[in-house]
């Protein structure tokens, strides 16, 4: 099964739930387990406040959130027309921030990393990022909902 999705939306704080929630309701046909939403939700989190926060700074702009389902992976693409990045691997180094004064931790793409399977970032100076985070859905542990090996009580 083959299915996609996509949105544009401004690039303002208060539309980053919309993302989450966007991205967490598309999934639901895959029946995703709550923890795996919830890695989903933070990694869309993050790489949406990036676009927002360093790719626009206090510029007006959209950020474009797409998903696509491909069998059992999620394949989620956000990107920004913004400032871009110049050293994409010194972005990607946990605690790196360029906006300390706005009390950012430097983690979100460490947490970007933690949480999906995979996460590749593209940039390019004065003309945006797109970061790609892919996961694959349904890869329960053993089956059993409760996660300790033996279901009878």
């Amino acid at each position: 099964m083959k299915n996609e999705m996509w949105v544009e939306f401004d690039a303002k704080s208060v539309n980053e739930g919309f993302a989450r929630v966007t991205v967490a309701a598309f999934l639901t046909q895959l029946d995703p387990t709550l923890d795996e939403i919830s890695d989903v939700k933070t990694a869309v989190s993050e790489a949406v406040t990036n676009a927002i926060i360093h790719g626009y700074e206090k510029e007006e702009g959209k950020v474009r959130l797409s998903c696509a389902l491909d069998g059992d992976t999620a394949v989620i693409t956000v990107e920004d027309q913004g400032t871009g990045m110049e050293d994409v691997r010194k972005a990607m180094e946990p605690f790196y921030t360029t906006k300390p004064e706005l009390e950012r931790s430097g983690m979100g793409f460490s947490f970007m990393e933690a949480f999906m399977d995979e996460i590749q970032v593209e940039s390019e100076i004065g003309i945006g990022t797109r970061v790609t985070l892919k996961k694959k859905i349904g890869a329960k542990e053993d089956g059993n909902w409760d996660g300790c090996g033996d279901s009878s009580y």
